[in-house]
């Protein structure tokens, strides 16, 4: 990711917690990290402060309206993914009892991530990993994980 610094670490409280960050990781995902802080205040409004249940139930028309809205990054596809993501995270959250239990239900870092790009929408390895390290998850030094990317 272009830019992308690690930010600091939070403890998620709710599923929306887990959305607000994997949202940010969505919205970066090709872009300057610089622009989508700038952006993010109007993001977070327009998201309805990333209550997950209620972007989970926004509509194909309140969709068309942020592609028209200034204070969000007007990209359709990942105006999209940001409810799909929501209805997939309260998913795994009702499944597994919390979305933190989902997250450690998995055997290894590598299949975590593998897991997490099937299901969810825009997030590659690095965005993966950054998701991970800020939801307060055991992540593998980063240097490590790139260089077993590229094996």
């Amino acid at each position: 990711m272009p830019e992308m610094r690690a930010p600091d670490r939070i403890n998620p409280k709710s599923p929306g917690d887990y959305l607000e960050i994997m949202s940010k990781v969505v919205f970066q995902s090709g872009m300057s990290y610089k622009i989508v802080e700038s952006k993010w205040p109007g993001i977070r409004e327009a998201f309805h402060g990333f209550d997950a249940a209620k972007v989970a139930g926004m509509t194909t028309s309140e969709i068309d309206l942020l592609t028209q809205d200034t204070r969000v990054i007007r990209n359709r596809r990942k105006l999209e993914s940001i409810v799909s993501n929501a209805q997939v995270l309260l998913d795994l959250d009702s499944e597994y009892g919390g979305f933190q239990k989902y997250l450690r239900s998995h055997g290894d870092f590598p299949s975590l991530v593998k897991d997490l790009r099937k299901r969810f929408k825009f997030l590659g390895e690095m965005g993966c990993y950054y998701y991970l390290y800020v939801v307060g998850e055991e992540v593998p030094p980063r240097e490590e994980w790139q260089a077993s990317l590229k094996k």
